[in-house]
Protein backbone atom coordinates (compact mmCIF):
# COMPACT_ATOMS: atom_id res chain seq x y z
CA UNK A 1 0.00 0.00 0.00
CA UNK A 2 2.68 2.49 1.11
CA UNK A 3 4.53 1.73 -2.80
CA UNK A 4 1.70 3.09 -4.13
CA UNK A 5 0.83 5.94 -2.15
CA UNK A 6 4.29 7.27 -1.92
CA UNK A 7 4.44 7.07 -5.75
CA UNK A 8 1.22 8.67 -6.59
CA UNK A 9 2.09 11.59 -4.30
CA UNK A 10 5.71 11.59 -5.76
CA UNK A 11 3.96 12.25 -9.19
CA UNK A 12 2.06 14.52 -8.10
CA UNK A 13 4.59 16.83 -6.71
CA UNK A 14 6.74 16.62 -9.36
CA UNK A 15 3.30 17.25 -11.71
CA UNK A 16 3.79 14.18 -13.91
CA UNK A 17 0.96 12.61 -15.64
CA UNK A 18 0.89 8.81 -14.64
CA UNK A 19 0.65 6.89 -17.16
CA UNK A 20 -1.38 3.47 -16.34
CA UNK A 21 -1.48 1.19 -18.43
CA UNK A 22 -4.00 -2.22 -17.71
CA UNK A 23 -3.04 -5.75 -18.95
CA UNK A 24 -5.53 -8.79 -18.72
CA UNK A 25 -4.02 -11.41 -16.54
CA UNK A 26 -3.15 -14.58 -18.52
CA UNK A 27 -3.45 -13.00 -22.12
CA UNK A 28 -2.47 -14.15 -24.24
CA UNK A 29 -0.48 -16.28 -21.94
CA UNK A 30 0.94 -15.77 -18.46
CA UNK A 31 4.42 -16.28 -20.03
CA UNK A 32 3.34 -13.10 -21.90
CA UNK A 33 2.26 -11.43 -18.60
CA UNK A 34 5.15 -11.66 -16.92
CA UNK A 35 6.89 -9.94 -19.70
CA UNK A 36 4.83 -7.56 -19.95
CA UNK A 37 4.59 -5.95 -16.74
CA UNK A 38 8.64 -5.63 -17.02
CA UNK A 39 8.30 -4.09 -20.79
CA UNK A 40 5.62 -1.67 -20.01
CA UNK A 41 7.80 -0.15 -17.02
CA UNK A 42 10.68 0.05 -19.21
CA UNK A 43 8.20 1.84 -21.70
CA UNK A 44 7.23 4.85 -19.01
CA UNK A 45 4.27 3.07 -17.04
CA UNK A 46 3.85 4.95 -13.61
CA UNK A 47 1.55 2.02 -11.85
CA UNK A 48 0.57 -1.24 -13.95
CA UNK A 49 -3.19 -2.64 -13.73
CA UNK A 50 -3.09 -6.49 -13.80
CA UNK A 51 -6.87 -7.79 -14.44
CA UNK A 52 -7.84 -11.33 -13.06
CA UNK A 53 -10.39 -12.44 -15.41
CA UNK A 54 -13.74 -13.57 -14.18
CA UNK A 55 -16.37 -14.82 -16.40
CA UNK A 56 -19.19 -12.04 -16.09
CA UNK A 57 -17.15 -8.94 -16.25
CA UNK A 58 -20.19 -5.99 -16.74
CA UNK A 59 -17.70 -3.17 -16.02
CA UNK A 60 -15.98 -4.21 -19.27
CA UNK A 61 -16.46 -3.65 -23.04
CA UNK A 62 -16.16 -6.40 -25.86
CA UNK A 63 -12.15 -6.23 -25.66
CA UNK A 64 -11.56 -6.54 -22.04
CA UNK A 65 -14.54 -9.30 -21.93
CA UNK A 66 -12.63 -11.07 -24.71
CA UNK A 67 -9.28 -10.90 -23.05
CA UNK A 68 -10.95 -12.22 -20.09
CA UNK A 69 -12.28 -15.26 -22.09
CA UNK A 70 -9.18 -16.07 -23.69
CA UNK A 71 -7.41 -16.03 -20.36
CA UNK A 72 -9.37 -18.29 -18.29
CA UNK A 73 -9.88 -20.60 -21.17
CA UNK A 74 -5.70 -21.04 -20.92
CA UNK A 75 -6.35 -21.64 -17.45
CA UNK A 76 -5.63 -18.47 -15.87
CA UNK A 77 -6.93 -18.45 -12.34
CA UNK A 78 -5.96 -15.91 -9.36
CA UNK A 79 -3.37 -18.00 -7.81
CA UNK A 80 -1.57 -18.82 -11.09
CA UNK A 81 -1.82 -14.67 -12.03
CA UNK A 82 -0.53 -14.23 -8.53
CA UNK A 83 2.51 -16.95 -8.83
CA UNK A 84 3.47 -15.06 -12.24
CA UNK A 85 3.25 -11.57 -10.74
CA UNK A 86 5.25 -13.02 -7.75
CA UNK A 87 8.20 -14.23 -10.17
CA UNK A 88 9.08 -11.16 -11.55
CA UNK A 89 7.69 -8.21 -8.88
CA UNK A 90 11.69 -8.07 -8.07
CA UNK A 91 11.98 -7.03 -11.65
CA UNK A 92 10.40 -3.89 -11.51
CA UNK A 93 9.35 -1.07 -9.06
CA UNK A 94 6.35 0.24 -9.87
CA UNK A 95 3.18 -0.06 -7.86
CA UNK A 96 0.82 -2.93 -9.31
CA UNK A 97 -2.71 -3.20 -9.04
CA UNK A 98 -4.71 -6.14 -9.19
CA UNK A 99 -8.65 -5.78 -11.00
CA UNK A 100 -11.15 -8.43 -10.60
CA UNK A 101 -14.46 -8.08 -9.67
CA UNK A 102 -16.34 -9.67 -5.90
CA UNK A 103 -17.31 -12.94 -6.89
CA UNK A 104 -13.65 -14.24 -7.27
CA UNK A 105 -12.50 -12.42 -4.18
CA UNK A 106 -15.28 -14.53 -2.20
CA UNK A 107 -14.45 -17.20 -3.72
CA UNK A 108 -10.63 -17.71 -3.65
CA UNK A 109 -10.78 -19.40 -0.04
CA UNK A 110 -11.31 -18.80 3.54
CA UNK A 111 -11.71 -16.20 5.11
CA UNK A 112 -12.88 -14.20 2.52
CA UNK A 113 -12.09 -11.84 1.66
CA UNK A 114 -9.02 -11.56 3.61
CA UNK A 115 -7.30 -14.73 2.14
CA UNK A 116 -7.77 -12.86 -1.19
CA UNK A 117 -6.04 -9.99 -0.06
CA UNK A 118 -3.12 -11.82 1.96
CA UNK A 119 -2.67 -13.90 -1.11
CA UNK A 120 -2.45 -10.64 -3.36
CA UNK A 121 0.02 -8.74 -1.13
CA UNK A 122 2.22 -11.87 -0.79
CA UNK A 123 2.57 -11.85 -4.83
CA UNK A 124 3.56 -8.58 -4.60
CA UNK A 125 0.34 -6.45 -5.28
CA UNK A 126 0.14 -3.05 -4.01
CA UNK A 127 -3.59 -2.07 -4.27
CA UNK A 128 -6.95 -3.31 -5.53
CA UNK A 129 -9.86 -2.19 -7.60
CA UNK A 130 -12.81 -4.19 -7.65
CA UNK A 131 -15.85 -2.29 -10.09
CA UNK A 132 -18.86 -3.90 -8.44
CA UNK A 133 -17.95 -3.74 -4.60
CA UNK A 134 -19.65 -0.15 -3.99
CA UNK A 135 -18.69 1.97 -1.08
CA UNK A 136 -21.75 0.87 0.59
CA UNK A 137 -20.56 -2.43 1.29
CA UNK A 138 -16.78 -2.23 1.34
CA UNK A 139 -16.62 -1.62 4.98
CA UNK A 140 -15.64 -5.46 5.52
CA UNK A 141 -13.06 -5.53 2.12
CA UNK A 142 -11.56 -2.53 3.06
CA UNK A 143 -10.62 -3.35 6.91
CA UNK A 144 -8.92 -7.07 5.44
CA UNK A 145 -7.29 -5.60 2.86
CA UNK A 146 -5.75 -2.80 5.16
CA UNK A 147 -4.58 -5.81 7.62
CA UNK A 148 -2.80 -7.17 4.26
CA UNK A 149 -1.42 -4.04 3.40
CA UNK A 150 -3.32 -3.72 0.43
CA UNK A 151 -4.65 -0.56 -1.03
CA UNK A 152 -8.35 -0.29 -2.10
CA UNK A 153 -9.32 1.73 -5.20
CA UNK A 154 -12.87 2.86 -6.07
CA UNK A 155 -14.64 4.28 -9.03
CA UNK A 156 -16.19 7.30 -8.81
CA UNK A 157 -18.64 8.16 -12.45
CA UNK A 158 -19.87 11.20 -14.05
CA UNK A 159 -23.31 10.99 -12.71
CA UNK A 160 -22.14 10.74 -9.01
CA UNK A 161 -23.57 13.71 -6.89
CA UNK A 162 -20.92 15.70 -4.63
CA UNK A 163 -21.73 13.65 -1.43
CA UNK A 164 -21.22 10.70 -3.37
CA UNK A 165 -17.53 11.42 -5.06
CA UNK A 166 -16.35 12.93 -1.37
CA UNK A 167 -17.53 9.79 0.21
CA UNK A 168 -15.38 8.13 -2.72
CA UNK A 169 -13.20 9.82 -2.57
CA UNK A 170 -12.50 9.32 1.30
CA UNK A 171 -12.72 5.70 0.97
CA UNK A 172 -10.16 5.04 -2.08
CA UNK A 173 -6.30 4.97 -1.21
CA UNK A 174 -3.55 5.49 -3.72
CA UNK A 175 -5.74 7.50 -6.30
CA UNK A 176 -9.77 7.73 -7.75
CA UNK A 177 -10.21 6.15 -10.61
CA UNK A 178 -12.69 7.99 -12.48
CA UNK A 179 -14.91 6.74 -15.26
CA UNK A 180 -14.29 8.44 -17.99
CA UNK A 181 -17.90 8.06 -19.75
CA UNK A 182 -21.36 6.22 -19.26
CA UNK A 183 -20.84 2.68 -19.63
CA UNK A 184 -18.42 0.24 -19.97
CA UNK A 185 -14.66 -0.11 -20.84
CA UNK A 186 -14.02 0.41 -24.71
CA UNK A 187 -12.13 1.80 -27.62
CA UNK A 188 -13.76 5.14 -28.67
CA UNK A 189 -13.22 8.05 -31.45
CA UNK A 190 -14.06 10.92 -29.04
CA UNK A 191 -14.51 11.41 -25.18
CA UNK A 192 -17.41 12.88 -23.81
CA UNK A 193 -17.26 16.58 -23.83
CA UNK A 194 -17.78 17.10 -20.68
CA UNK A 195 -15.43 15.05 -19.03
CA UNK A 196 -12.35 17.49 -18.09
CA UNK A 197 -15.68 19.48 -16.37
CA UNK A 198 -16.47 16.27 -13.93
CA UNK A 199 -12.48 15.87 -13.22
CA UNK A 200 -11.64 19.46 -12.34
CA UNK A 201 -14.96 19.32 -9.86
CA UNK A 202 -13.44 16.08 -8.60
CA UNK A 203 -10.08 17.16 -7.80
CA UNK A 204 -12.08 20.54 -6.13
CA UNK A 205 -13.72 17.73 -3.22
CA UNK A 206 -10.19 16.15 -2.46
CA UNK A 207 -6.57 16.38 -2.45
CA UNK A 208 -5.87 12.73 -3.51
CA UNK A 209 -4.66 12.04 -6.85
CA UNK A 210 -7.76 11.61 -9.83
CA UNK A 211 -6.84 9.53 -12.38
CA UNK A 212 -9.43 8.88 -15.45
CA UNK A 213 -9.90 5.29 -16.96
CA UNK A 214 -12.70 3.93 -19.38
CA UNK A 215 -12.16 4.80 -23.52
CA UNK A 216 -8.82 6.70 -23.37
CA UNK A 217 -7.42 5.28 -26.52
CA UNK A 218 -5.19 7.79 -28.61
CA UNK A 219 -2.19 9.35 -27.98
CA UNK A 220 -4.22 12.43 -28.25
CA UNK A 221 -7.03 12.17 -25.91
CA UNK A 222 -4.01 10.83 -23.29
CA UNK A 223 -2.37 14.50 -23.94
CA UNK A 224 -6.01 16.08 -23.48
CA UNK A 225 -7.11 13.99 -20.40
CA UNK A 226 -3.89 14.42 -18.86
CA UNK A 227 -3.91 18.22 -19.10
CA UNK A 228 -6.70 17.86 -16.07
CA UNK A 229 -6.23 14.54 -14.00
CA UNK A 230 -3.72 13.21 -12.39
CA UNK A 231 -3.19 10.03 -14.30
CA UNK A 232 -4.64 8.50 -17.21
CA UNK A 233 -5.44 4.67 -17.43
CA UNK A 234 -5.30 3.17 -20.87
CA UNK A 235 -7.14 -0.33 -21.20
CA UNK A 236 -9.35 -1.32 -23.63
CA UNK A 237 -6.82 0.12 -26.30
CA UNK A 238 -3.72 -1.73 -25.17
CA UNK A 239 -5.84 -5.04 -25.37
CA UNK A 240 -6.26 -4.54 -28.58
CA UNK A 241 -2.77 -3.97 -29.50
CA UNK A 242 -1.58 -7.00 -27.63
CA UNK A 243 -4.84 -9.45 -29.32
CA UNK A 244 -3.36 -8.07 -32.51
CA UNK A 245 -0.21 -9.30 -32.25
CA UNK A 246 1.60 -12.62 -32.02
CA UNK A 247 3.78 -14.52 -29.69
CA UNK A 248 6.88 -12.26 -28.38
CA UNK A 249 5.64 -9.40 -30.90
CA UNK A 250 2.52 -8.72 -28.42
CA UNK A 251 5.25 -7.51 -25.88
CA UNK A 252 7.07 -5.53 -28.30
CA UNK A 253 3.90 -3.76 -29.48
CA UNK A 254 2.41 -2.93 -26.27
CA UNK A 255 5.54 -1.73 -25.31
CA UNK A 256 5.76 0.68 -28.38
CA UNK A 257 1.93 1.64 -27.62
CA UNK A 258 2.83 2.42 -24.50
CA UNK A 259 5.74 4.59 -24.85
CA UNK A 260 3.25 6.64 -27.09
CA UNK A 261 1.12 7.01 -24.13
CA UNK A 262 3.92 8.25 -22.49
CA UNK A 263 5.62 10.80 -24.38
CA UNK A 264 1.88 11.94 -25.25
CA UNK A 265 1.05 12.70 -21.76
CA UNK A 266 4.60 14.10 -21.17
CA UNK A 267 7.46 12.68 -19.43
Amino acid sequence: MERLRTACNRLCSARRTALVPFIMGGDPSLEATKRLIVALEAAGADVIEIGVPFSDPLADGPIIQAASARALARGARPRRIFSAVASVRSRVTVPLVCLTYWNPVLQFGRPAPQAFFRAAHASGFDGVIVPDLPIEAAAAAKRSAAREDVATIFLAAPTSPPPRLRAVARASEGFIYYVSVIGTTGVRRALPAGLLHGVRQLKLLTTKPVYVGFGISTPGQAARVGRAADGVIIGSALIHVIAAARGRSAVQAAASFVARMRRAVGR
